[in-house]
């Protein structure tokens, strides 16, 4: 007989185990099935490992700026073997405890769509078919997605997979990508003391934010000896010999040799070998999910899918509020109530994204060529983050700017971008003053502490006129 559950979970990352757990608080049984490590690709190639190689640069940094500290080399065995140890040296026995402990099953093996409500599942010692009484989510994320460039999968490229799991550094790394991947990577690599290349096709680095975050990491990047081109392709790659030198060649006509390749030019969602058509959804693109996050065009409502998956807004954070809602969502319908479903924070524009470089990168809303683009009536607010006290204790040579865009005719923030050292500390407070709508002269009267950087939110509406 098939295994019975009240809610089965495809993909045992951040959103797929957030969904467990307010689905079994909400009195439902619940059973999540991942076919690697559970807690998934934040937790052991992404988020996670990347902020361990991060944050020994980020603190290079803020050494060198402060008078009377010495900075030695970086031991890379010491930071390598960190990061081994923040991600459990790649051992899930306390993730799976944790997932015993909701209480749920977890299921070791590979899941897939088998017809309406039931997930068939390739385990180790044969199959499980799974039925659900009222929901399956897909929670499979997202896998990085490689150009169709001549030789380049033949060439065996790093991915954000590789490069956050790297055994050794190497002496010269090639970076193909602008976004945020390609930079924190980049740059942690550069540290740890690999001669860095980067190249991108478009303009600048971080195209999707305001052009001075990136022109500002750019300059970074070329004070640290990161070599950045712009507006370049890789036409074709070669590696004649698995793990030896690979060449690539670039539209400038211009060959670069290096010892590892790392492709960051975007990410796919993970609907391969789903079992999506068995439902009568397409098998290569997002599914779509109402705010609820309940499956369109899904007979009797019974699918959900959160996180990557569906396309909507590919960061952890935001995954894992969807799994929240969507959690509740299913346990209220088993009730025979209704939940409201997500919010719709600022117009679609409410998630914050932080790029974990030096100088630290964070936005959330709009940008103001987005809000114009919107047809917002916009004032464009910059301040120079430098110029505050709280910056100049920081240490010598801080450097940063903020930028808010102003809906000047409702007197409401429609995007902040922070570029300073340390400024992602300050997003949370932006994503409140966005996604709440809070009025201008309203928070005015947030008094920011002093002497902080936090002070630059009052040099802004100082600057703005209030």
């Amino acid at each position: 007989m098939a295994d019975e559950f009240d809610v089965i979970v495809i993909g045992g990352g951040p959103a797929g185990e957030n969904v467990v757990d307010r689905a079994v608080r909400g009195g439902l049984t619940a059973a999540i099935i991942e076919e690697r490590l559970a807690g998934g690709e934040c937790s052991y190639w992404a988020c996670v490992p990347s902020k361990a190689l991060l944050r020994p640069i980020d603190l290079a940094g803020e050494v060198r700026r402060v008078p009377g500290l010495s900075l030695g080399p970086i031991d890379v065995a010491a930071v390598l073997a960190r990061r081994d140890e923040a991600v459990g040296n790649y051992d899930d026995s306390g993730q799976a405890r944790w997932i015993e402990s909701v209480p749920a099953e977890l299921i070791r093996g590979h899941g897939r769509l088998d017809g309406p409500r039931r997930v068939r599942v390739t385990t180790p010692e044969g199959e499980r078919v799974l039925t659900a009484h009222h929901a399956v989510v897909l929670a499979t994320g997202s896998v990085p997605a490689l150009p169709p460039v001549p030789g380049l999968a033949e060439a065996n490229p790093w991915t954000s997979h590789e490069v956050t799991a790297a055994k050794e550094i190497p002496e010269r790394l090639a970076v193909v990508g602008g976004g945020v991947v390609a930079c924190e990577m980049a740059q942690a690599m550069h540290g740890l003391g690999a001669q860095t290349t980067v190249l991108v096709r478009g303009d600048g680095l971080l195209g999707r934010m305001e052009p001075f975050a990136g022109e500002m990491l750019a300059d970074s990047f070329a004070e640290a000896g990161i070599d950045v081109r712009t507006r370049i392709g890789v036409v074709g790659v070669e590696r004649p010999e698995p793990g030896g030198k690979v060449t690539l060649h670039l539209s400038d006509g211009l060959p670069l040799e290096a010892d590892e390749l790392l492709i960051a030019t975007g990410r796919r969602v993970a609907t391969h070998d789903l079992g999506l058509d068995t439902v009568g959804l397409p098998t290569d693109a997002p599914v779509e999910v109402d705010d609820s996050l309940r499956a369109t065009g899904i007979a009797d409502g019974w699918l959900y899918a959160v996180g990557d998956v569906n396309g909507r807004v590919l960061l952890t954070h935001m995954g894992k509020y969807q799994a929240r809602v969507c959690g509740d969502v299913i346990a209220a319908r088993a009730r025979g109530d209704e939940l409201p479903g997500m919010r719709d924070l600022a117009g679609g524009y409410g998630a914050p994204q932080v790029v974990f470089t030096d100088p630290q990168i964070c936005a959330v809303g709009r940008t103001e060529r987005a809000a114009r683009d919107d047809g917002f009536n916009v004032r464009v607010v910059d301040y120079d983050m430098g110029a505050v006290a709280g910056a100049y204790l920081m240490g010598d040579g801080y450097r940063g700017k903020a930028r808010a865009v102003v809906d000047e005719d409702r007197k409401v923030l429609l995007g902040v971008t922070f570029a300073g050292p340390g400024a992602a500390e300050l997003l949370h407070g932006a994503t409140i003053a966005v996604t709440a709508e809070v009025p201008l002269d309203r928070l005015w009267h947030a008094v920011p502490s002093f002497p902080t950087v936090s002070e630059v939110w009052l040099r802004l509406l100082e600057t703005y006129g209030l």
